[in-house]
């Protein structure tokens, strides 16, 4: 396995352990790694308070500026993702009326201010793509635009060799979603205040694209990633950008976000 650094320096490590699993339904281009999609034990295999291999764990990556998500499985970092989601606070999901996506600002701006790799020339998509990505390759004559790279998708376990040319096999997944945002208060925000979070590393995920179009703007509640290894991780990336935003959650996204770390 590879690891590669988002300024471009390949790094090698030695194999983690991983759960034992079920064998993946695989599609082209990618492979099963490390992480059943559908039985991955939550509580085996190392502990997460740092990098683990291409992933990092949402604890230790309160900017979102590291790559990856990686599982959390020790009883320390699982007791700490409990304290975490506590904080976050419940109200009823609003009416959708208003919402669009313009409403958060074109897509990828590089001008959304006071977040990570805002106005570094580069467009959102591509800073997180080089974030997550391994073996990176950009267009000729660019530091920005990503033509190739390999992914460790977290929400499915699959490593996905992804090219430009089948850009929707990879899409940048709003952690929480900017429908979901809308609804629980963004739409009584400044148009600035909601390209923040539009464009927000914390909130950004490069991901499996089928998966992605399965989430739409679902809290934890009604969707969770495919790997059950990953989804106490998930819910806390979720609660942190929704404690950073000062966003509320529905009261059963709340309880499932506890339940899935053990509480």
């Amino acid at each position: 396995m590879r690891g590669r650094s988002s300024s471009g320096g390949v790094r090698r490590w030695a194999g983690i352990p991983v759960a034992v699993v079920a064998t993946l339904a695989l599609v082209p281009g990618c492979r099963a790694v490390g992480g059943d999609a559908a039985d991955g034990p939550a509580g085996s295999g190392p502990a997460t308070t740092a990098a683990t291999g291409h992933a990092t764990s949402p604890l230790a990556d309160p900017d979102g500026t590291e790559p990856g998500l990686a599982p959390l499985t020790s009883s320390a970092d699982r007791a700490a993702a409990r304290a975490l989601i506590a904080k976050v606070t419940t109200k009823g999901r609003g009416p959708k009326t208003g919402y669009s996506r313009e409403q958060f600002g074109y897509a990828w701006m590089d001008s959304a201010n006071g977040v990570p790799y805002a106005h570094n020339g580069c467009d959102t998509r591509d800073d997180v793509l080089k974030r997550d990505g391994q073996d990176v390759a950009f267009r000729a004559g660019s530091n920005c635009v990503v033509t190739s790279m390999t992914l460790d998708d977290p929400y499915t376990g699959k490593v996905i060799d992804w090219t430009k040319q089948h850009a929707t096999t990879v899409q940048i997944d709003h952690v929480m979603p900017l429908s979901y945002d809308w609804q629980m208060g963004a739409a009584r925000w400044t148009k600035a205040e909601r390209e923040q979070i539009a464009n927000d590393p914390l909130n950004l995920l490069p991901v499996d694209g089928p998966a992605n179009s399965a989430k739409g703007d679902s809290g934890p509640a009604s969707w969770l990633p495919p790997s059950k290894a990953i989804r106490c991780a998930y819910v806390v990336r979720f609660a942190q950008v929704a404690l950073k935003y000062k966003l509320p959650v529905t009261a059963p996204d709340k309880s499932v976000m506890l339940g899935l770390c053990g509480g």
